[in-house]
């Protein structure tokens, strides 16, 4: 079982076992068609498409009325529905991959532990380790037979924008929860209007930008140097927080911390986006 990251050619060996369910995540929030364009283009053979504004996203409207984010977590029903579309059952092993260094990839890894579903890993590098390899490619759509992959106690857990107000608000200059935000640091500092019209952070957060994970070449770093970099910013991973834009680059820094042997950390899954819709919630500038 692979549960955090499989190699292109660990991957590769794997490639007629029935069980394994492969997804292609390729997103880009500048252009929503890119990621179906180059799927249609060409994909790893057996891969399904899966989309982050439909298929790993819910409605940014709650049924309260609220705005939840760019990306909210879908409904848990819908996102079994979804699965079981894809063919994966409760024993399969499911493998997702993207362009990007993981950075949507992650978000499945997360949401398949979110369902209480533990065989699910990264591809390490993405597209571009498998292509290193002259590994075959094709844009043949896979008609899989429908799943049953049921829904189990949770691996991961959720804090609310109401868990991260009350400890902003409780505990200024001695948080009891740490946030990470998984930004870039000029969005952090609220210097990229294009992207954050409402510029800034969560009082109190510390950076960590997802890229930063991640070796030269696209592949995680190893454990001993994530955990070296994670213990300088996280003193109890229980007792973190990670969020970045719209929950979606957060899920890059708790598999990262995964990875380092710090597990246990949670998503704030409407991150700055929903944060920042309400100008009742305070907001910090620069670091």
């Amino acid at each position: 079982m692979y549960t955090t990251l499989i190699t292109a050619s660990e991957l590769a060996g794997r490639s007629e076992d029935p069980k394994l369910v492969v997804v292609d995540c390729r997103h880009d929030l500048m252009n929503l068609a890119a990621g179906a364009d180059g799927y249609a283009i060409g994909h790893l053979p057996g891969a399904v498409f899966g989309d982050m504004e439909t298929a790993l996203s819910g409605s940014k409207i709650g049924a309260d009325g609220r705005f939840r984010g760019r990306h909210p977590l879908p409904e848990r029903v819908a996102l079994l529905a979804t699965l079981r579309d894809w063919g994966v059952d409760d024993d399969s092993q499911v493998v997702a991959y993207d362009a990007h260094g993981g950075m949507f990839a992650a978000r499945l890894w997360w949401l398949l532990r979110w369902l209480g579903h533990p065989a699910v890993a990264v591809l390490d590098g993405g597209l571009a380790a498998w292509q290193s390899q002259a590994l075959p490619m094709t844009a043949a759509v896979p008609v899989r037979p429908r799943g049953d992959v049921k829904e189990r106690a949770p691996l991961v857990r959720t804090v609310s924008a109401d868990d991260v107000l009350a400890n902003v608000l409780a505990n200024i200059g001695t948080e009891q929860l740490t946030v990470v935000d998984a930004r870039a640091p000029d969005r952090f500092r609220g210097e990229n209007e294009t992207i954050d019209p409402v510029g800034g952070h969560i009082p109190g957060a510390k950076n960590r930008f997802f890229k930063d994970n991640l070796q030269p070449d696209g592949r995680f770093k190893d454990a001993g140097q994530l955990n070296a970099d994670f213990a300088a910013l996280v003193a109890d991973p229980a007792k973190a927080v990670m969020q970045c834009g719209s929950g979606v680059t957060a899920c890059h820094n708790l598999l990262a911390l995964e990875l380092a042997g710090m597990p246990g950390a949670a998503l704030y899954p409407g991150s700055w986006s929903e944060w920042c819709a309400n100008p009742a919630r305070p907001v910090a500038m620069g670091g």
